[in-house]
C-alpha cells in the first residue's frame, strides 16, 4: 500500500459499536439514550436530516446519470480540466496499491468520476458508489460527499457514523471545492477507505487539495482572459440540454413499458409485443440497420422487408403520441432522440462496478416471450454479462443474491463459488451444500 494511504495503529473496534448502538437507539427515537451523547454533533444533526428526508437505512444510492448524461457532465463540469491534479496530489504513484477510491463529484452530490483503487471500488461500487450515482444527503444519508456538501465544509464519517448501514464498513473524509471568484460551490472532492482516510492528516491534506484546485481554476480563467481575442458584441450560443427523456423497461416483461419524462410530466404507454422487440432491435443497434437485417433480427427472415416497413409505419404513429422527440431515419432504418433500456442500463451499471445496484435492477429476462432473434440476442447477452460480472468481481453478499434469483438458482459454479468465500463458521453453508446436494453436485 502507498505510504500516503498507510493505515494507522490501533483498534477501533469498542468506539465502533458504541456509535453503531447509539445509530440504532436513534433510529428507534430513543433521542435521550446516552449512548448518543458519544456521536458527534454534527453527525447526529445530519442523522436527523436524514430521517427528514426519509432516507432508507439499506437503500442504494439513485443512479441520477445515464452514461450519456454522465459523459455530458463529465466534459462541461469546471473540474474535468483539473482531475490530473486530483489523481497526482491524492493517489500519486500506482492508484492500484492505494487502498482507497477517490471520487469527484458535482455541486448536487452526484459522482462523476471514481478512481483509485481497483479492489476498493470493486467492493463500494457494491453499495452505489459510482459514477452517476446521487450521494447527496437528500440521497443517502450521512455520507462525507454529501454532507460536506450540506455543511458546505470538509467532513470526515467514520464507518458506523454514516446514516446507511450498507456503508458503514466504509470511512471517508470529503471536501466541498468552490468557485475561486463568486464561492459558489463547483463540487466535492472524497477519499474512501479504511480507517487511514479520516485521520487528521487525511483531513488537511482532502483540504488542501480542494483549494489547489480552486487555485488552480483561477489561474486557468487569467490565462483564458488574457488569450481571448477581442470582444465582438455578440453572445455565443449554448447548445440546450434535451429536457425530455424515453426509459423502454424490457426487463421481466412480456409487453415492454415505455417511460417518457421531462417537463415536469411522466407519462408510461403499454406497447405491443412486436413494437416492443423493434424497439430494443433498433435500440441495440444505434449505428442502425438495413430493412433486411431488421427482417431477420425481427422474423428470422431478411425478405420480410415490406412488413418491417409497415411495421415502422405504425410504430411511428405511436411515438408521435407518447414520445415525439424518438423518431426514425431509414436507409438505414435507426433511432434519433434519447432512448434507454433498462437492460442497457445494468450493463452500464456492471461496468461500473455497482454489482449490487445492477443485481437490483435486473428484474428478469428482456422479454421473456420474445421468439424474435434480435431478442434472443439481447437476452443471452444480458445474462451472460451479468452473470460473468458477479462471478469475476462481487462480493459474496451480492452472489448470495444473485443466487436466489430464478438466473441464479440452479447454477452449481456459483453455489459452489459462494461456499468457498464464506467463513467456515457461516450458518449460510448448510443451505448452500443441501442446494448443491440436490442438484447433484
Amino acid at each position: 500500500m502507498s505510504s500516503l494511504w498507510s493505515p494507522p495503529g490501533g483498534s477501533t473496534d469498542a468506539s465502533r459499536l458504541i456509535i453503531e448502538r447509539a445509530h440504532e437507539e436513534f433510529l428507534r427515537g430513543n433521542a435521550a439514550d446516552a449512548r448518543l451523547d458519544n456521536v458527534r454533533s454534527f453527525v447526529r444533526e445530519s442523522w436527523g436530516r436524514s430521517l427528514d428526508h426519509l432516507v432508507g437505512v439499506e437503500g442504494l444510492p439513485p443512479l441520477d446519470l445515464s452514461d450519456e448524461q454522465l459523459q455530458a457532465q463529465r466534459r462541461d463540469h469546471p473540474l474535468a480540466g483539473v482531475i490530473e491534479m486530483i489523481r497526482q496530489l491524492l493517489i500519486p504513484g500506482d492508484p492500484e496499491s492505494s487502498g482507497v477510491a477517490v471520487a469527484i463529484g458535482d455541486a448536487a452530490g452526484r459522482l462523476l468520476w471514481v478512481e483509485g483503487d481497483h479492489r476498493v471500488r470493486t467492493l463500494t461500487g457494491a453499495m452505489g458508489f459510482v459514477p452517476g450515482a446521487n450521494w447527496s444527503e437528500d440521497a443517502v444519508g450521512t455520507a462525507a460527499p454529501g454532507t460536506a456538501l450540506a455543511l458546505d465544509r470538509s467532513v470526515q464519517i467514520r464507518g458506523a457514523e454514516h446514516f446507511n448501514r450498507l456503508v458503514q464498513p466504509w470511512s471517508c473524509t470529503a471536501a466541498p471545492v468552490h468557485d475561486p471568484q463568486t464561492r459558489r460551490v463547483l463540487g466535492v472532492i472524497d477519499v474512501t477507505g479504511g480507517e487511514q482516510v479520516v485521520t487528521p492528516q487525511a483531513q488537511l491534506l482532502v483540504d488542501a487539495t480542494a483549494r489547489a484546485v480552486e487555485g488552480e481554476l483561477l489561474l486557468a480563467r487569467l490565462r483564458a482572459q488574457e488569450n481571448a481575442p477581442a470582444r465582438t458584441g455578440r453572445t455565443p450560443r449554448r447548445r440546450p440540454a434535451p429536457n425530455a427523456r424515453a426509459l423502454l423497461r424490457v426487463l421481466g416483461r412480456d409487453r415492454a413499458l415505455l417511460e417518457v419524462a421531462g417537463d415536469g410530466r411522466e407519462t408510461a404507454t403499454e406497447l405491443t409485443a412486436r413494437h416492443a422487440e423493434l424497439m430494443l432491435i433498433l435500440s441495440t443497434h444505434r449505428q442502425g440497420l438495413s430493412a433486411e437485417r431488421l427482417g431477420e433480427l425481427l422474423y428470422g427472415d431478411p425478405d420480410a422487408a415490406a412488413t418491417v416497413r409497415a411495421e415502422i409505419v405504425r410504430l411511428r404513429r405511436v411515438l408521435e403520441r407518447a414520445a415525439p422527440f424518438v423518431g426514425f431515419e431509414s436507409r438505414p432504418y435507426r433511432l434519433t432522440g434519447e432512448l434507454e433500456t433498462d437492460a442497457h442500463q445494468v450493463l452500464s451499471l456492471l461496468d461500473r462496478g455497482a454489482h449490487r445496484v445492477a443485481l437490483a435492477a435486473y428484474r428478469g429476462q428482456v422479454l421473456p416471450d420474445s421468439p424474435a432473434p434480435g431478442v434472443e440476442e439481447v437476452r443471452d447477452s444480458v445474462q451472460r454479462v451479468l452473470r460473468e460480472a458477479l462471478l469475476a468481481e462481487a462480493s459474496v453478499d451480492v452472489l448470495l443474491a444473485y443466487a436466489e434469483t430464478d438466473a441464479g438458482a440452479d447454477d452449481v459454479e456459483l453455489l459452489r463459488l459462494c461456499l468457498g468465500m464464506l467463513p467456515p463458521r457461516s450458518p449460510k453453508r448448510a443451505g448452500l451444500v443441501a442446494r448443491l446436494e440436490r442438484l447433484g453436485s
